[in-house]
C-alpha cells in the first residue's frame, strides 16, 4: 500500500526518486513548477527534455501522459513529466487530470522509483480548482496499481494544503 503524505513547500526542495513537473507540453521550461524545476535542476534538465523533442516527442508531450529525464541538480534521480488539462470551466473532464497522476507513477513504477514528489497539477496557470484537483490527485494515487511506497504532495501555499488536506483524511 503507498503511503500519502502532504507538505507545504518548494518541491524543488524536496528529495524524493521522482519528483513530478507539471510541465507545459512543449517540455523545455515555462512558468511555476515548471520554470523551477528547470531553474533549480540546471541545463541537464533541459538539455534532455531537447533530446525527447528531437525524437518522439517532437510535438510535444500530449495532456495527460508522462516521461521522465534526468533530475540534473535536484535531490532526485529523475523528473517525470506530465502536461494536465487546462480547466474549461464546468464540464472539465477530470479524467485527463487524473491521467496526468496514473501515468506518472506508471513511469515511476517503470523507472523503479519508490518515493514520488507530485506537485498540485494544473491548479495554477491552468486554473484547475483546487478542491476538484486535490480530490483527483487523491483518488487517483489510492486507487492506482503501483509499487510506489511513498507519495508525497507537495503544496506550494497554505490554500493548496488545506485543499489536498481536506479530502486527504490521512488520519
Amino acid at each position: 500500500m503507498t503511503t500519502i503524505t502532504l507538505v507545504r513547500g518548494d518541491i524543488t526542495e524536496q528529495s524524493a526518486d521522482a519528483l513530478v513537473n507539471a510541465a507545459n507540453s512543449s517540455l523545455l521550461g515555462g512558468g511555476g513548477v515548471d520554470g523551477a524545476i528547470h531553474r533549480r535542476g540546471g541545463p541537464e534538465i533541459l538539455a534532455a527534455c531537447r533530446k525527447l523533442r528531437a525524437g518522439h516527442y517532437g510535438k510535444g508531450l500530449p495532456t495527460g501522459r508522462a516521461v521522465a529525464t534526468t533530475a540534473g541538480r535536484l535531490d532526485a534521480r529523475w523528473v517525470i513529466h506530465t502536461v494536465g488539462p487546462v480547466w474549461q470551466g464546468p464540464g472539465s473532464d477530470p479524467e485527463r487530470l487524473a491521467s496526468c497522476y496514473r501515468e506518472s507513477l506508471r513511469v515511476a513504477d517503470e523507472l523503479g522509483a519508490r518515493t514520488v514528489a507530485f506537485p498540485a497539477i494544473s491548479t495554477g496557470v491552468y486554473r484547475w480548482p483546487l478542491d476538484e484537483a486535490a480530490r483527483v490527485a487523491l483518488d487517483t494515487v489510492r486507487g492506482a496499481r503501483t509499487e510506489v511506497e511513498e507519495v508525497g504532495f507537495v503544496l506550494f501555499d497554505e490554500r493548496a494544503y488545506e485543499a489536498f488536506a481536506a479530502c486527504a483524511d490521512l488520519a
